[in-house]
């Protein structure tokens, strides 16, 4: 129960107790004297309509959402954006006097987070490893940015040709990594592969065919094996922190209607984040 005036806000997944969303998020709400609370909100998929059904109290104020549950929720609220709704995704919930408005941020974050990152990334090729739910919001940011050329490579092809119809993209794919990298001159991991040590989504030297300037992107927010690799290289790396800075910041308007402070969100996430590094 929240103190009287207080609103809640929080994130919902299965698992979240690894979330440094609500590290994140709260500093920036307490800098603005916002007497809200973000709170982490451990949700089976079997309780999933509850919790939905729960944000429409008129003490909360949305939720964001994290895996698995980004798909399953847009069919439990009310609205959907066109950017979520092209996205197959919902990742920010705003409860609007009980009306439920889904919404997806993390394209806008990826997009920050990578043209912060390097000037140039209209100009340059890119590829995507992987063809599951963190590959849409990819696509869709580096459609945004103008990428010439966007390959996907995946396992199994044919899931990545469902993606690429369904999101209306012009991306090409490629069943092998080694094939598509001597002219990338961005190499994103958007597979669940390199959470954990050991992990590579592709065998390391394949590092070797980039071409001179090449970035390397891991998704994950803290150094995976695949971006130690990239760095013995000599290679420039980014991990996924900006990524979930930068799609924090967007979804902390939707809830508030006020622009966070950027500084304060940064240095939140790196505290939280760097017992993980």
């Amino acid at each position: 129960m929240s103190a009287v005036g207080t609103k809640r806000l929080g994130i919902i997944g299965d698992p979240v107790e690894h979330s440094i969303s609500p590290a994140m998020q709260q500093p920036a709400l307490d800098e603005l004297g916002l007497p809200i609370r973000y709170e982490r909100w451990h949700t089976p998929l079997a309780e999933l309509p509850a919790r939905i059904d729960s944000l429409r109290s008129n003490d909360v104020l949305g939720a964001n959402v994290t895996v698995p549950h980004k798909q399953a929720v847009i069919e439990l609220i009310d609205e959907v954006s066109p950017l979520a709704q092209a996205a197959g995704a919902v990742n920010t919930i705003v409860n609007r006097d009980g009306r439920l408005f889904g919404d997806n941020t993390d394209v806008y974050g990826f997009r920050l987070s990578l043209t912060g990152t390097i000037a140039d990334a209209s100009t340059r090729n890119a590829v995507i490893l992987g063809a599951g739910g963190a590959s849409r919001a990819v696509v869709l940011a580096l459609h945004e940015i103008g990428v010439p050329k966007l390959t996907i490579v995946n396992r199994r092809p044919e899931r990545a040709e469902q993606l690429i119809a369904e999101l209306g993209s012009t991306a090409v794919v490629a069943a092998e990594p080694g094939d598509v990298l001597a002219d990338a001159g961005i190499l994103i991991n958007a597979t669940s592969l390199g959470w954990h040590r050991g992990e590579l989504p592709l065998a390391a030297d394949l590092l070797d065919r980039l071409p001179a300037g090449a970035l390397v992107v891991d998704l994950t927010y803290r150094d995976t094996d695949l971006i130690e690799a990239a760095r013995e290289r000599g290679i420039a790396t980014l991990d996924g922190l900006g990524m979930l800075v930068f799609q924090g910041v967007l979804a902390f308007e939707r809830f508030t209607g006020q622009w966070p402070s950027l500084d304060v969100m940064w240095s939140a996430a790196r505290a939280a984040r760097a017992p993980r590094v």
